[in-house]
């Protein structure tokens, strides 16, 4: 006579539960690293988008432009947008929202791209 178990033993269970913690410790700041690059990303993306609406805004006038809303308004969840221009110079910036996990990249919080396409700081626009 033959006896079958069915199910499973509290031990295997726990060697799973292990596993998965262990998997998940591993995971879980690759993938937050990884959204605070694509994050960032999004603000350069803003960023150039608003350095080529400043040039094409140079052709059809005297200076830069002082105004978002004239660079096409960037917008993001996690950084906000500012211009600062005076006649043959423009300093754009993008600054990671308080609140926001974006606030905690560390270094890179604040992004700028000026005329000369001088991008500070070097390393966050990699």
């Amino acid at each position: 006579m033959q006896i079958y178990s069915k199910g499973v033993t509290l031990l295997e269970v726990m060697i799973v539960i292990v596993v998965v913690a262990i998997l998940a410790a591993i995971a879980y700041p690759s993938y937050m690293s990884y959204l605070t690059h694509s994050r960032r990303a999004e603000a350069v993306r803003g960023l150039l988008t608003a350095q080529l609406k400043q040039e094409e805004w140079r052709v059809s006038h005297a200076g830069y432009s002082s105004s978002l809303t004239d660079l096409g308004n960037p917008t993001s969840d996690y950084y906000s947008f500012s211009v600062s221009a005076s006649g043959s110079t423009y300093e754009l910036k993008a600054t990671a929202k308080s609140g926001t996990t974006q606030a905690n990249d560390t270094g890179c919080t604040q992004l700028t791209l000026d005329q000369q396409d001088q991008r500070l700081p070097a390393a966050c626009w990699q």
